[in-house]
């Protein structure tokens, strides 16, 4: 049986949380961010887009298949 195919966002820290609220650092942090300009690609689902609301101004958000 084939599995079903996962929609996912790729998303880009773009600015530094440092200078902002500590729970959004945390924030940064939980969605899997270590280092600037860094690229993830996280399941595109309620959790995960509530957690990048939150910071939406740090990071760059791009929808993939």
């Amino acid at each position: 049986m084939a599995k079903k195919q996962e929609k996912t966002i790729k998303v880009t820290l773009i600015k530094s949380p440092i200078g902002f609220d500590k729970r959004q650092a945390k924030v940064v942090t939980a969605l899997g961010f270590k280092k600037l300009n860094e690229t993830r690609v996280l399941p595109d689902n309620e959790s995960v887009r509530g957690s990048i609301f939150k910071v939406k101004h740090l990071l760059k958000v791009e929808e993939e298949a």
